[in-house]
């Protein structure tokens, strides 16, 4: 299994995966706008996308850059892990989680942040595995700006 930074190049199956994460997560399949939404973010380096291959691309994970600015570094969001059901549980998002912490350490980034639902016991247990701690000292919140 080989973990890299994807390229233009493999928009077709990241698309793909994104469209099955998003459905995952309750969204009506839209293949279309999801390949153009990950044509943005690699056009415009919005986000850094790492696959999982054995040949054909069956994970990724996707990070976009932030800052902190109490300690006036990056930071790094890891926004979604996917893995295609018939390999998971074979170590795939633990490569993916790696290769994006090792690219977090590339960039001089001071921490990675992420968040799952609450429901999702087997990614807590993942994350918590590779030293992800449960923020206890600060509520997040989000206000919705508008409709989609």
């Amino acid at each position: 299994m080989e973990v890299f930074q994807a390229k233009i190049e493999h928009l077709e199956p990241i698309a793909i995966l994104f469209d099955q994460y998003r459905v995952f997560y309750g969204q009506a399949s839209d293949l279309a706008t999801a390949k153009i939404f990950l044509q943005e973010r690699l056009q415009k380096h919005d986000s850094v996308i790492f696959v999982a291959s054995d040949g054909q691309i069956v994970g990724f994970t996707q990070l976009y850059p932030s800052f902190s600015s109490v300690s006036m570094q990056r930071i790094w969001i890891l926004n979604d892990l996917f893995v295609v059901a018939t390999h998971r549980r074979q170590g795939i998002a633990k490569l993916l989680l790696t290769g994006a912490k090792q690219y977090a350490q590339e960039t001089g980034a001071i921490r990675m942040t992420l968040a799952t639902q609450i429901s999702n016991l087997s990614a807590q247990a993942l994350y918590e595995s590779l030293g992800y701690t449960r923020d206890e000292e600060f509520y997040h919140y989000s206000l919705r700006v508008s409709e989609f």
